[in-house]
């Protein structure tokens, strides 16, 4: 049987209560913050382009209460295991999972806010590695949940500038700010067009009375990740710099257009112009998508995802044979109106909008080709689009 959101959260609650106690349970507060997808638009963040991120219903969950010392302690439902810290004291531990919290408790200390010393409980349904952005929903959940409880008067903006720089400066991942955004700001059955440079966001309605978002994990990640990543970043950086000799108004890909990527291919040489190419054609599709969103034309929306994921393919070449087989099984269902690998490559997710009568046989038989063809059980999340960050009232 499938959990919902609320039992979810009442097992933490039952995990915090065995931990602490119960003598706090006046002043116990639950806080949710989901993880999120990407529908289109990608590796166009650090490019200063669109992105077309949602929150869904995979989330972090705290429960938490203030304590009257400047003790903070973690418990980690998941894993069973607990960490302690005094607010004097944010040094690194060797543990990798508390530095997420800690970077958090830093980001207030820096901005000259006080708080108190706390206990949580914290656990939930994000797919850890599944490219959903597990680590952005706890930095979103804790620092909303602090500012809730001890009244910081920080606006959501805020929340997601200190989480993105919690994980950028403590944890040492130099994450976009799109992860923590969607996770603060999702909306229900809405897809938001986020302008990475001026931080600008409009909702998109994304009704799912028809269709579902299923997810498709290879269980992957292949090394090259990290590595490529710069890579990719240096290669748009010099298509950058070559417009920029012809046309003084282009600081980043976001302010070439394809056709002048296209005039200026011979000086680029083969690899940056289908870098920049890609980049180019990807910031125009989320415009278009929205534009589609909008005339409610899902097929064709689809039809855009498919033209992003053999972009990313064959052009800026960050996938990897594992995603391209579970986007290739797709192409002949009726079922499906558009798949691509989402996030930043070489593993992960695939992204699927599927039918609803359709699901289970899509799932059943994804499922039976990845078995066959690889030896790995293929892990598929249903997925639905939902609120951001909030406060849970449970019973």
């Amino acid at each position: 049987m499938l959990l919902t959101e609320t039992d979810i959260a009442e097992g933490i609650q039952d995990k915090y209560f065995l931990k602490f106690g119960t003598a706090t349970r006046e002043v116990v507060r639950v806080f949710r913050s989901p993880g999120r997808i990407n529908l289109i638009g990608e590796h166009t963040d650090y490019n200063n382009g669109f992105v077309l991120p949602a929150s869904v219903d995979k989330a972090v969950y705290f429960v938490i209460a203030p304590r009257e010392d400047d003790q903070v302690i973690l418990y980690a439902a998941d894993l069973d295991q607990t960490y302690s810290f005094s607010l004097d004291d944010l040094s690194k531990p060797e543990k990798s999972w508390p530095h997420y919290q800690i970077g958090i408790v830093e980001q207030i200390q820096k901005k000259g806010l006080k708080i108190g010393g706390f206990q949580a409980a914290f656990g939930g349904n994000v797919p850890v590695g599944a490219g959903l952005s597990s680590s952005a929903a706890l930095e979103c959940c804790l620092l909303f949940a602090l500012n809730e409880i001890y009244g910081l008067n920080l606006d959501r903006f805020s929340i997601v500038r200190m989480s993105q720089k919690a994980e950028n400066e403590y944890v040492g991942v130099q994450c976009g700010i799109m992860d923590q955004f969607a996770s603060a700001f999702g909306k229900e059955e809405s897809v938001i067009r986020l302008d990475c440079r001026s931080l600008e966001y409009e909702y998109f309605p994304f009704p799912m009375n028809d269709y579902l978002i299923v997810l498709c994990d290879t269980l992957v990640k292949h090394s090259l990740a990290s590595s490529e990543y710069n890579t990719r970043r240096q290669e748009c950086e010099k298509a950058t710099a070559i417009l920029q000799q012809y046309d003084a108004k282009v600081l980043s890909l976001r302010d070439a257009s394809p056709a002048l990527v296209k005039q200026h291919k011979d000086e680029m040489g083969d690899v940056v112009y289908r870098r920049a190419k890609f980049i180019t054609e990807e910031i125009q599709r989320v415009q278009d998508a929205c534009d589609l969103l909008v005339q409610g034309s899902l097929p064709d929306f689809g039809k855009k995802m498919y033209a992003t994921h053999f972009g990313l393919q064959n052009e800026y070449e960050v996938s990897c044979p594992e995603l391209d087989f579970l986007v290739a099984q797709t192409l002949d269902d009726d079922s499906v109106l558009g798949a691509r690998m989402m996030g930043g490559g070489f593993g992960g997710c695939t992204i699927n909008l599927v039918k609803k009568e359709g699901v289970d046989a899509f799932e059943a038989k994804m499922k039976e080709a990845y078995l066959e063809k690889y030896k790995i059980d293929l892990p598929c999340y249903r997925v639905k689009i939902t609120d951001g960050t909030e406060e849970v009232a449970l019973a």
